[in-house]
């Protein structure tokens, strides 16, 4: 290897150097490219063969990897010759993949390639992650620079050479170290740590790590950071440097911190970044220093939705939705529903008609009138507007608008087909005389129908019912056959919509027969089963209980009822209106959403409601 001729050699690693993201390359880390050639590339360029400058032959040493580069008679590579000779450039960098580490300490790697570099005036160690996965048997990919000058050498030079330059690859241990100082000076660590051996040094690394982590300085694989952290290797003058506080300024900090008057790490970081002249951000909590590079000393929390807005957490609306999309719209606040009840026709039958007799009137009939009127029903909100300014992650007063909205449709449509719970004292009450519930409204207009889960039993099954039969399939067939049976004197309009709770719901569902399958599937062969064109789960019926005139209680199912047959009246400015006023001495924002209408069924007969008797408790 004396014979070999190279142009210029230079370390392309170098052992017990700490990075500047906190790792250090062990003693051996890349012995395994010991007398291995790789290809001398520029700035780690691969993207064509003119990127090749030639090649490298690596050494391993006690101190690190040399390299041994020659370049090739191509174009490219005799201009990168000419400008390693006029130093115009003057560092190495290599690329390395099989990358292993512990404890922030790089154990092994397999070097692929060298490359010449554009690099700062710091010496030191830096590693460009490119894809480092964490873990002690983890391979990853990186770029390192070792901040060293490579050194000139001509054909069959000695390593007596001017510069001191180790040029002979069998002179592996007696190069010169430029960081290395003379023997009449002081050592510094690094000769220090040189002096260790393997164990040494590996106690030694495991000490610091130890006590970095007890002081919050974690490596990137304790913090759960990012794996990709990339450094600029071309640009190590400038590298971290800036955003580093030294011991001096941290105890300024602190002293600045506890005196009287500040009270906080955080408030006493923003004085000083503005005593020195640095740029700070309240709300963001970054700092910028003056090169432009911004560290994040105080990082916020990040919502997690894209919208930033918080996420509301509502009853099921679907049926909410399905009401207000359906009930017809009547242009009148004050409406009536006239009805003329025929349904005795016989006695109105034409009759015949014998010479000489006297005619007969043929019968009466029964006009059926009801009225109602309209009734305000309003939401009001009040917003501070130093909360409306200090809030910037979304609109604070869209935000509330659309809370009102669905409290506005919600109370709606619960006082439809419910009522308003609040006892007939309370001044706020929505009347059912108003918005008449189609639960309780009168017999004309609501069919209330029992269900008999005892009897239902009986007949499937005479009495030893529960040794064939679930009791989900037992109340699933009892709910199909009221509300079928109830459709009898049903006079509604096309094909009604299902409410019911959710439990009821959940035991048709679930039947299954005495073998374990399903008597319904889905939703849809339920529906058909019950002849109802939707279903809807309303959180709102659970528990509900009704008395009627003669005293007896029954607990709501389900409603059947289309939506079409129910009218909204609202006279013109009844519809909902927005209005917004700005209290000038509270300095709040005031908001009401209201609207004035009245509510009924316009057709007798048009909806069911199945109820379970409940039985006294004697």
């Amino acid at each position: 290897m004396k014979t070999k001729k190279f142009d210029f050699g230079g370390w392309a690693t170098r052992n017990n150097l700490k990075c500047s993201d906190g790792r250090t390359i062990l003693k051996d880390a890349f012995k395994d490219n010991d007398g291995q050639t790789v290809p001398l590339v520029w700035n780690h360029q691969h993207n064509g063969p003119d990127n090749v400058l030639g090649h490298a032959l690596l050494e391993n040493r006690k101190d690190g990897v040399y390299a041994y580069c020659t370049f090739n008679d191509t174009e490219q590579g005799q201009i990168s010759k000419i400008l390693v000779q006029h130093g115009d450039i003057s560092a190495l960098s290599i690329f390395a993949n099989q990358i292993r580490e512990r404890a922030s300490n790089v154990l092994h790697g397999a070097i692929k390639e060298v490359s010449l570099v554009l690099a700062g005036a710091n010496p030191g160690a830096f590693i460009d992650t490119v894809a480092l996965s964490h873990g002690d048997d983890a391979d990853g990919e990186a770029i390192i620079y070792t901040g060293e000058p490579i050194s000139l050498c001509h054909s069959g030079a000695k390593k007596e050479d001017e510069d001191g330059a180790a040029d002979d690859p069998d002179d592996k241990d007696e190069d010169k170290n430029p960081g290395k100082k003379d023997d009449g000076d002081e050592e510094t660590i690094e000769d220090v740590i040189n002096t260790f051996n393997e164990k040494q040094k590996n106690v030694f690394h495991a000490v610091v790590g130890e006590i970095m982590a007890r002081n919050g300085v974690l490596n990137d694989e304790e913090k759960g950071g990012s794996e990709n952290m990339k450094h600029n290797v071309f640009d190590n003058d400038q590298q971290v440097q800036a955003n580093v506080l030294s011991h001096a300024d941290q105890a300024e900090i602190l002293k600045l911190a506890k005196s009287e008057g500040v009270g906080s790490f955080k408030a006493a970081m923003k004085i000083y970044m503005e005593e020195n002249n640095l740029q700070h951000s309240d709300i963001s909590g970054f700092v910028q220093t003056g090169n432009g590079n911004v560290a994040t000393l105080f990082p916020e929390y990040v919502e997690a939705h894209p919208s930033r807005t918080p996420e509301l957490i509502t009853n099921d609306m679907g049926w909410v939705d399905a009401i207000m999309a359906k009930t017809q719209k009547i242009p009148h606040g004050r409406v009536r529903t006239s009805h003329v009840d025929i349904r005795n026709i016989d006695s109105l039958a034409a009759k015949g008609y014998t010479k000489g007799n006297e005619k007969k009137i043929t019968g009466n009939y029964a006009l059926v009138r009801r009225t109602t009127d309209p009734q305000t029903v309003y939401v009001t909100s009040e917003l501070h507007r130093d909360d409306v300014v200090d809030i910037e992650d979304f609109d604070y007063v869209q935000f509330q608008y659309g809370i009102d909205q669905i409290s506005l449709k919600e109370t709606l449509a619960v006082a439809t087909m419910l009522g308003d719970n609040r006892p007939d004292s309370d001044p706020e009450k929505i009347f059912p005389e108003h918005i008449r519930p189609v639960w309780v409204d009168d017999e004309l207009y609501t069919i209330h129908k029992d269900i008999d889960f005892a009897a239902m039993a009986k007949e499937l099954q005479g009495n030893n019912a529960a040794d064939y039969f679930g009791e989900s399939f037992i109340y699933a067939e009892a709910m199909v056959t009221a509300l079928r049976m109830a459709r009898k004197g049903f006079r509604g309009t096309g094909k009604p919509d299902l409410y019911i709770t959710t439990d009821m719901h959940n035991t048709m569902i679930l039947a299954r027969d005495r073998n374990g399958r399903r008597i319904y599937e889905t939703d849809t062969e339920l529906a058909a089963a019950l002849g109802v064109a939707n279903i809807y789960e309303v959180t709102q019926f659970e528990d509900k209980i009704r008395t009627d005139a003669d005293n007896k209680k029954h607990k709501l199912l389900a409603i059947c009822v289309n939506m079409a047959d129910y009218g909204y009246g609202a006279s013109k400015g009844g519809d909902v209106t927005h209005f917004t006023d700005f209290d000038i001495k509270f300095n709040k924002l005031q908001s009401l959403l209201e609207t004035r209408k009245s509510g009924q069924l316009t057709r007798i007969k048009s909806a069911i409601v199945i109820e379970e008797l409940v039985e006294e408790q004697g």
